[in-house]
């Protein structure tokens, strides 16, 4: 987390970082409020605020870019890694905002004795949720990407963020490669099969929560019946 540290561009916002991509724009009306955490009691104090600009999501971090910048607060960025404990609060009066717990940089503008920033992004114009789940994305994403590198202790310095997967996996689709020979139609009824036919003990592929039950167990039945002819 920093302050004051993103290089601004009048076309895009701000200068993107190699390999960095842009995931997520918020609607202009955003505000943004940084301070120490309930629980901290330290001599230094930190508040900063804005009620008016645009929250960024990339693939290596979090920007915000206040319409009226000041002195105190030009910019705001985080990497994805040092964000925690997000979630989205929705009160019964007013809109929903994205709260999180950030871990500052070394250098970044934030007072030493504060290990730990309380970041409130306001969604006046809609889109908390949209923005908390492709963080959640991206961030599982990343952390994935850092633990396969053996640089955990690190961050994501040494990752190579242009091979992070960021697409959405396949929807389910059913039985795939040799066990699946035709169409299927999910909503007929089970098909009926033998004591003896159903005792081979093989384990049939479910489908995800969600579907009805009559779905399940056509699907579970037609594949164990293949995994039997195959075997």
């Amino acid at each position: 987390m920093s302050i004051n540290w993103v290089m601004l561009d009048e076309r895009k916002g701000f200068v993107h970082l190699p390999n960095e991509r842009l995931l997520y724009t918020s609607p202009p009306r955003t505000s943004l409020a940084l301070q120490p955490p309930p629980s901290y009691t330290g001599a230094e104090s930190l508040s900063l605020q804005s009620s008016t600009g645009r929250v960024y999501l990339t693939n290596q971090r979090v920007v915000y870019i206040p319409a009226q910048r000041s002195n105190e607060l030009e910019s705001f960025s985080t990497p994805l890694l040092n964000l925690h404990d997000s979630y989205v609060s929705s009160p019964f009066f007013g809109p929903n905002a994205w709260n999180a717990v950030v871990q500052p940089v070394p250098g970044g503008g934030i007072p030493p004795s504060l290990i730990a920033v309380h970041l409130k992004v306001t969604f006046k114009e809609g889109g908390a949720f949209d923005f908390h789940n492709q963080f959640e994305m991206v961030k599982e994403r990343l952390q994935q990407a850092v633990d396969v590198s053996g640089e955990s202790g690190r961050g994501a310095g040494n990752v190579n963020m242009a091979s992070v997967h960021l697409e959405e996996l396949p929807a389910y689709s059913g039985p795939q490669s040799g066990l699946n020979t035709g169409s299927h139609n999910y909503n007929r009824p089970a098909p009926r099969h033998s004591a003896s036919e159903t005792s081979t003990g093989a384990e049939p592929q479910e489908p995800p929560p969600g579907y009805e039950e009559v779905q399940q167990q056509s699907v579970a039945n037609e594949l164990e019946e293949r995994l039997r002819r195959l075997s």
